[in-house]
């Protein structure tokens, strides 16, 4: 759970191209490689010991932020920047 100021910085989902008349892999973009995998492409790899720790859990947390999705939640704040989103005085969760 993010604030509306921070799901401007939300990483993108890879996705495969769309259907162009036929052709699966163009290569109109120009630098685009036929077969190239994006996630393993040099700009764009992805990095597991890189990663941000939640400050509560010391879980590693996927996109770039303070806290881990379940941390976030239970405390009622933003995982990127912290901010108060959610009044959760009244829910009944457990400490688990």
């Amino acid at each position: 759970m993010v604030c509306e100021k921070c799901e401007k910085k939300l990483g993108k989902v890879i996705v495969p191209d769309k259907w162009k008349d036929g052709a699966h892999n163009t290569t109109e973009g120009g630098d685009r490689k036929i077969n190239e995998n994006k996630l393993l492409s040099k700009k764009n790899r992805w990095a597991p010991y890189g990663q941000s720790k939640c400050t509560i859990c010391k879980q590693q947390v996927h996109q770039n932020g303070k806290y881990c999705h379940t941390c976030a939640y239970s405390k009622g704040v933003c995982a990127m920047c912290g901010k108060q989103v959610l009044d959760t005085k009244l829910y009944k969760q457990s400490n688990v």
